[in-house]
């Protein structure tokens, strides 16, 4: 192969990068349900769980840096106890769905935030997503029992 058939990028990951916002809403709300039918929420939440696995993450900052890099907005700890943390998430790219969408459309988000939890505090973990349409963001609750 010589060098004008080969495409090199070089992605510097701390370095903001713009995306196309109707490509990213493309893919996840019309093609993904499309392609998974009526197990979408089922699929995306084991999905988030795969993608946790693949990125171990080692503490909350991490997190929260992970979703930001991802695009996946602003993650911050509302409360937490010895059983359960709740998160909040917010971004401008989520507006649209928290609006428009009843329920089931963060399990990616939900199933990735369990495996992680799952993995930090070593016990079984389970999301529940809480979108709230008046304030344009969604909650996250994370509940483990050590097993």
């Amino acid at each position: 192969m010589n060098d004008s058939t080969v495409v090199v990028e070089t992605i510097d990951t701390d370095e903001p990068k713009t995306i196309s916002l109707f490509g990213y809403e493309l893919i996840r709300e019309i093609l993904l349900p499309e392609i998974l039918g009526k197990d979408t929420p089922e699929i995306l939440y084991w999905a988030g769980k795969r993608l946790a696995r693949k990125f171990p993450l080692t503490d909350i900052t991490q997190i929260m840096e992970f979703f930001a890099k991802a695009s996946w907005g602003q993650l911050e700890i509302i409360k937490e106890n010895k059983t359960e943390i709740q998160f909040e998430l917010m971004s401008p790219v989520i507006v649209p769905r928290v609006k428009s969408k009843a329920e089931h459309f963060f399990q990616l988000e939900a199933g990735f935030l369990a495996q992680q939890i799952e993995l930090q505090k070593e016990a079984n973990a389970e999301t529940f997503e809480h979108p709230v349409k008046k304030s344009n963001k969604v909650l996250f609750t994370v509940k483990w029992e050590k097993n």
